[in-house]
């Protein structure tokens, strides 16, 4: 059977290239298209829900490493794609499929994945850095899931995740009241698996990814397909929360919350 190698030239919002040995872990670089820090606008939100897709058909890949570029690992959706999903069903229902999709896609993937996590966090980009297989964050990064400060429901990764990595009452503290959590707060409470100085934190990542580049390939995935099984059974509460949050983006709500945003003061809903 012949081996099959996948071609990520396509890919515009990605900076993708091949390290470790035998070019066995993946590099995928969340690009800052705004010079700051990477933000998912309808390209980058459509790649970063197909690309784990690619990398699970890619028989040269046994690892992928997942960080962003500039200033911080993600800096959420552009506002420009909020405001089309607002006032366009059909933007809305293919953004909802993309979002739906990252998320399964994430879980789905045969092959670890390890996120390495700086500065601000947040958005699309959140979603994969938290579903990956081993989180590592700098102590300084600052995780922050917006969606109520948005206007909208806390979906994306919100409802089927963290409830099990760090339990319902801080769940619904942080999700609620969109309060920014350290790296270091991440990893005490659970959220993330690791949290390291800022200038150690690619070295760590790539430290994990060769480890797990050079295991067991089936042993390896075959644990994370077991234990991604507490995942999809929170699927029917993930389905829920993505629904309810796009249902918001049909609402008043998210109209404030990004005229807020783009005028730099407090909402007022």
């Amino acid at each position: 059977m012949t081996a099959q190698t996948t071609d990520y030239s396509a890919y515009q919002t990605l900076a993708i290239t091949r390290r470790g040995a035998g070019g066995a872990v993946l590099d995928i670089q969340m690009k800052a298209l705004n010079g700051k820090l990477p933000t998912a606008g309808h390209a980058g939100h459509r790649e970063l829900a197909q690309i784990w897709r690619d990398v699970g058909g890619d028989d040269s890949v046994r690892c992928a490493v997942l960080r962003g570029e500039g200033l911080g690992f993600s800096g959420g959706g552009d506002l420009a794609l909020v405001q089309d999903m607002a006032d366009d069903f059909e933007t809305r229902t293919r953004v909802w499929k993309e979002a739906r999709d990252l998320v399964y896609n994430v879980i789905n993937c045969d092959k670890p994945i390890v996120s390495a996590l700086h500065g601000p966090a947040v958005g699309a980009g959140l979603v994969a850095g938290l579903l990956a297989d081993i989180s590592i964050a700098a102590k300084s990064a600052k995780i922050v899931d917006g969606h109520t400060r948005l206007g909208v429901a806390a979906g994306d990764h919100a409802a089927i995740v963290w409830p099990l990595l760090c339990g319902m009452a801080k769940a619904k503290y942080y999700l609620m009241l969109c309060e920014p959590i350290s790296g270091e707060e991440a990893e005490r409470i659970g959220l993330v698996s690791l949290a390291v100085d800022e200038d150690q934190l690619l070295p760590r990542a790539y430290e994990v990814a060769d480890r797990l580049a050079a295991g067991s390939k089936t042993a390896i995935s075959w644990t994370k397909y077991a234990l991604n099984n507490w995942l999809r059974q929170a699927g029917p509460a993930f389905d829920a929360s993505l629904a309810l949050e796009f249902m918001g983006f049909a609402g008043p709500d998210v109209r404030e919350g990004v005229a807020s945003l783009r005028e730099r003061r407090p909402p007022s809903y």
